[in-house]
């Protein structure tokens, strides 16, 4: 097996790691107390290329591979994993969406602007009463003289107040599981269409998080995105690469986590040592270390057969639940290691430890993945 990087991908990196050193960190602070959506710095991922990573050049993205699309995750998500996360989710969820499954004109309508920058995506699947068990949504979309007539609404939708465009899932047939599911496009303004106010969170207090509310919100039937009925086997593709970047954002959070303990231990001293002397802290960060190693790993594997058009869902299941559960890992500890000092909000341990927990949540949580690889190991549909 290659581990290598190509130069292409090595210089990918450099520049997300650049810009994450000089635009996040510390600086992400207040906007993470405010609960503030830093607008002006995620504005400045556009001229970068990262707001169009797999949107095709001819429509202004950079059409580049999932490693690579990987690699920028995780240095986001190292400086900060808000950012991070409003980058990914509108790259993997919306955006690829629509690359992925709309028509061309689709493409040509909503593409540019996606992948510049000039407008953010957001993307609805999840409802309050299905979470984990996606296909059972109730939001209905009905034809009625030409317009599709959306009810419903979404919950825990990332982007959701600062997006552009949203890709919203809803049911269009008599079927009450997957096969009834139809995707949507919408745009920001549409009559009917609402955002309800943001939530606040436990973390991740930089991103944006609100609800979706369709009151008889009207759009053309050109809103409808593939094959009626296809929404949902949709959803679960653009899934897939969803899982790799939340798995990629597990990694930079806890090499993030990783790197404020050995920060700490060098420049606190007790009993007449740094911490970094302390056999037993150099144990405790040298097994984080390791595991931090194989979640990166598992997701530059997932990330490379997503590349080589083999089935990736089984790797990114692997890759999203060992990752996720290594950043809560890593995140609590690089707590411990700080003691007293990790739990109060002048460390950035604190911050990370919040924003860690979403990991394990999102994008299917813990429990899902498993589910999804115990399937495919024991064969079972």
């Amino acid at each position: 097996m290659d581990f290598e990087l190509t130069p292409e991908q090595r210089q990918v990196r450099a520049v997300a790691r650049e810009f994450a050193q000089a635009e996040l960190g510390d600086k992400i602070a207040p906007y993470d107390e405010r609960h503030e959506f830093p607008h002006e710095i995620v504005q400045k991922l556009g001229p970068l290329g990262f707001l169009g990573v797999l949107v095709p050049e001819e429509y202004g993205g950079a059409a580049l591979d999932y490693v690579s699309y990987a690699l920028i995750v995780e240095e986001l998500c190292r400086g900060d994993a808000s950012v991070g996360i409003t980058m990914w989710a509108h790259n993997s969820l919306c955006t690829n969406h629509i690359a992925s499954f709309a028509s061309p004109e689709q493409k040509a309508k909503y593409l540019p602007a996606l992948a510049t920058g000039r407008g953010l995506g957001a993307w609805g699947l999840t409802e309050p009463g299905s979470g984990s068990d996606a296909a059972a949504l109730r939001t209905r979309a009905e034809l009625k003289q030409g317009e599709w007539i959306l009810n419903g609404s979404k919950a825990f939708i990332t982007n959701a107040s600062v997006a552009s465009t949203t890709v919203v899932m809803a049911r269009t047939e008599s079927d009450p599981k997957a096969k009834g599911v139809s995707a949507f496009i919408l745009d920001k303004g549409v009559p009917g269409f609402t955002v309800g106010k943001p939530y606040r969170k436990l973390g991740l207090h930089a991103s944006n998080t609100a609800e979706l509310i369709f009151e008889d919100a009207r759009v053309p039937q050109t809103a409808l995105m593939g094959a009626r009925g296809a929404g949902f086997a949709q959803s679960m593709k653009v899934l897939e690469g969803g899982r790799i970047a939340m798995a990629a954002m597990g990694v930079g959070i806890a090499q993030a986590a990783i790197d404020q303990a050995v920060k700490y231990m060098k420049q606190r001293s007790a009993f007449g040592r740094t911490l970094a002397e302390f056999n037993g802290l150099q144990g405790m960060v040298a097994d984080l270390a390791t595991e931090v190693e194989v979640a990166r790993l598992l997701t530059l594997r997932a990330a490379t057969l997503k590349d080589a058009g083999q089935p990736a869902s089984h790797a990114a299941a692997m890759a999203k639940v060992f990752a996720s559960e290594t950043a809560m890992k890593a995140a609590t500890k690089a707590v411990q290691i700080h003691g007293g000092a990790g739990y109060i909000t002048e460390f950035p341990v604190e911050r990370i430890f919040r924003d860690a927990k979403l990991t394990e949540i999102g994008e299917g949580t813990s429990e899902i993945q498993r589910m999804v690889i115990a399937r495919e190991i024991l064969r079972l549909s």
